[in-house]
């Protein structure tokens, strides 16, 4: 049986490449917070919000997302993040990237 914690450290390595990829291929549709992280667990890629906050926040500022408040619906205001012109050309190629990658590394792990 591997170590648990070396394995653990592994796959948050792992995933914590892949985390920009799913949030810009969610948010071609808006979105506020606190539903990406219900959508993103739904789809099997668990984030806690003080993981996703801060990775919004920096997203936005390098004009990836661009982000919006919603007061109208009566219930309390929610800030929408959208990918934006800019975001949705880096999700093309870092899609590409991936099929690239996940291509490769099946290639890889043929012969284990």
């Amino acid at each position: 049986m591997p170590n648990t914690e070396t394995l653990s450290g592994f796959i948050q390595e792992m995933r914590r490449g892949t985390i920009i990829l799913c949030v810009l291929a969610k948010l071609r549709q808006a979105a506020y917070g606190y539903n990406l992280i219900a959508e993103l667990s739904q789809t099997g890629i668990p984030i806690e919000a003080n993981t996703l906050y801060p990775l919004l926040r920096r997203l936005e500022s390098q004009g990836l997302l661009e982000s919006t408040w919603n007061t109208t619906d009566g219930a309390k205001p929610r800030k929408y993040y959208a990918t934006t012109a800019l975001g949705k050309e880096i999700l093309t190629e870092l899609k590409k990237h991936w099929q690239e990658s996940v291509q490769n590394m099946n290639n890889i792990l043929e012969d284990c």
